[in-house]
């Protein structure tokens, strides 16, 4: 069959039955009423620990919510400095803000596209932060994340872990999400493991971080009319849950086709001005995103021949957090070596999800190798 166009994604390849299943699994919730909490809810948080190696794990209604309320729960504070990178989502920022936290952006590396251990020892010495929010990227993990975890308890910096795209990732042979003090993953649809609507977790080995959480999570309630805590209402939903829950049965193959289409741009996109990135070798990505950079001033020109082929693509992220003009009333300081801003102007990402066929990815290798021929 010919290949006149690819999506940058599409989130309807799911495997044979998978719908039926899901269809069938709704009506069963709707005949039991069971619409938030319950068995599916239990039943995902106790897959996701197994499967993180996390002994705790809070659902919640996103990925947002999460970082929030991981903030919190670790002892974060109104009017505390925290240290974020420069390079990530702006529900990063806006988490910050959001718990009361008075945001440092950090910049990142420019080859590895996350924190380094002398930039992190910089804005630590330089700011005292109470916390910091370390951010897992495309589906990667910063090559010292030990390193920072490290230097972060020995200074008493809370470390938080944004890890909303990097379900599956390994850093050092271990779990990203299953080894930090407190991390958190976004279920957008989106993600390697996604959702059919809004939702995520948190993360932890700490039993009264993960006590804290599930109570911030429920509106700060000891019991049903009585609040401890001021929190939120983000209660993970019973749809969400069983969506969740069957996926987990494929995860392992909807991660491989994507790695099996990063691996395919690798090996066939070489010796052109666009190159493909992918993690450092002591990471385990996990094909969220298949990453290239060029230089900014030809990528207008690429992008345009993409779109003539109809070619989804995606630039992740576009603007540095410093940057934005939400950011300025909030920033107390920042580090700044431009790398995010060169890196927002350079990265393009391909078409990557699971179950992209050879053919679709042999069109867009052909597309843009033709570009620059």
């Amino acid at each position: 069959m010919s290949i006149d166009r690819v999506p940058f994604i599409t989130l309807n390849r799911f495997e044979s039955g998978f719908k039926k299943q899901f269809l069938s699994g709704v009506a069963e919730l709707v005949d039991n009423t069971q619409f938030v909490g319950g068995p599916q809810v239990a039943t995902l948080e106790q897959k996701l620990a197994e499967m993180s190696h996390a002994k705790h794990v809070v659902g919640c209604a996103n990925g947002t919510d999460a970082i929030q309320i991981a903030l919190r729960a670790a002892g974060v504070e109104k009017d505390q400095v925290v240290l974020l990178p420069d390079m990530t989502f702006w529900a990063t920022f806006e988490a910050v803000v959001n718990a009361g936290g008075i945001p440092v952006t950090v910049d990142v590396n420019r080859d590895t596209c996350h924190w380094d251990i002398n930039t992190f020892k910089q804005a630590v010495d330089e700011y005292k932060p109470r916390a910091a929010v370390l951010v897992h990227l495309y589906g990667w993990a910063s090559p010292d994340t030990s390193a920072i975890r490290s230097y972060a308890a020995a200074n008493d910096v809370l470390l938080i872990e944004d890890g909303a795209q990097c379900f599956g990732t390994l850093c050092d042979d271990d779990s990203v999400l299953g080894n930090a003090l407190i991390a958190t993953t976004s279920f957008y649809p989106a993600k390697v493991l996604g959702a059919s609507g809004d939702a995520g977790a948190i993360f932890t080995n700490d039993e009264d971080i993960a006590k804290t959480a599930r109570t911030l999570c429920n509106h700060g309630r000891s019991d049903h009319y009585s609040h401890g805590l001021v929190g939120w209402n983000s209660r993970i939903g019973s749809y969400e849950s069983l969506f969740l829950n069957l996926s987990l049965e494929h995860i392992e193959a909807r991660l491989a086709s994507r790695l099996a289409a990063v691996e395919y741009y690798r090996e066939q996109l070489v010796d052109i001005p666009l190159k493909v990135v992918t993690s450092s070798d002591n990471v385990e990505e996990n094909g969220y995103c298949a990453v290239a950079m060029i230089d900014p001033e030809l990528r207008p020109e690429l992008i345009s021949t993409l779109q003539s082929a109809n070619i989804g693509y995606g630039t992740i992220y576009p603007g540095a957090m410093s940057r934005q003009q939400g950011a300025a009333s909030f920033l107390k300081g920042k580090i700044d070596f431009g790398n995010a801003d060169f890196i927002s102007k350079a990265v393009l990402n391909l078409p990557c999800f699971a179950y992209v066929t050879e053919a679709e990815l042999d069109y867009v290798v052909r597309t843009v190798r033709s570009h620059f021929n």
